[in-house]
């Protein structure tokens, strides 16, 4: 299958899937109308990336010292850096929705919030550093301080997230423990993809590399961002059900 293809087909997926969930999210208070903006607003956002890197604007190519050496014919790999400032802005949102779904009701732990974008930045501008980079031991410490970074992110999600996620009601804890978990498993295919693409170790094609991080993608920015806003849609419905304190709905003009 074409690389190009592939990148179209993934700008309308991310399209349509962001506007589903804007359709699809309510905005009865404030902290459900923040939770469907973020959700529907990421998709969108990889949208535009897909879309500069379908028409060739978010990518260039980058001489390869190795296949050079080699006397490869075209001794160039071609670098997707819009999926990089995609995530630097994506990844984050995604982060930030998840903290608040961890301490819906309890005293939020900014700190730990932070501390997880922090690392997440981290994580995709030295992975950034990582695919940019031609000289072997060059790229590989990037790689490896970009994985030291993405174990910040889950020390974050699954320490101090996770126990203030304890002091929450039963659906809230088994919400942020499922949304964690998918987070968590999805986004660790990344690194392994990006290590065997043409930008590491050159064992996959670009078209197999491109297929596996857009089906990555789309299941961590579409079908969870549709998951994550149909619990919380649900997980507010009870709020107001409960009539629970500090839940109040947003008055709409006339």
């Amino acid at each position: 299958m074409n690389s190009n293809y592939i990148l179209w087909a993934t700008t309308i997926i991310m399209l349509a899937g962001g506007l589903l969930i804007l359709a699809t999210g309510k905005r009865r208070t404030s902290p459900e109308g923040l939770h469907t903006a973020l959700h529907g607003i990421v998709p969108i956002i990889a949208a535009c990336s897909y879309l500069a890197m379908a028409t060739g604007q978010g990518l260039i190519l980058l001489p390869t010292t190795e296949a050079a050496a080699a006397g490869a014919v075209t001794p160039t790999r071609i670098f997707y850096y819009a999926r990089y400032i995609d995530w630097t802005f994506t990844t984050p949102l995604l982060l930030l929705s998840l903290g608040l779904t961890a301490m819906r009701h309890v005293p939020k732990r900014h700190g730990a919030i932070v501390g997880a974008i922090l690392a997440d930045v981290m994580m995709i501008v030295t992975a950034f550093a990582f695919g940019a980079s031609e000289l072997g031991w060059t790229k590989w410490t990037w790689f490896i301080v970009s994985c030291v970074a993405f174990l910040g992110v889950y020390y974050a999600i699954w320490m101090p997230q996770l126990e203030a996620n304890a002091a929450e009601r039963d659906d809230i804890q088994y919400t942020y423990r499922r949304n964690a978990s998918i987070l968590s498993v999805v986004w660790l295919g990344y690194p392994v993809i990006l290590a065997v693409a043409p930008d590491g170790l050159n064992i996959v094609s670009d078209a197999a590399s491109v297929l596996g991080i857009a089906i990555l993608d789309v299941i961590a920015k579409v079908v969870y961002g549709y998951m994550s806003t149909v619990s919380d849609t649900k997980a507010t419905d009870r709020d107001l059900a409960e009539d629970h304190p500090g839940v109040v709905p947003v008055r709409r003009a006339a």
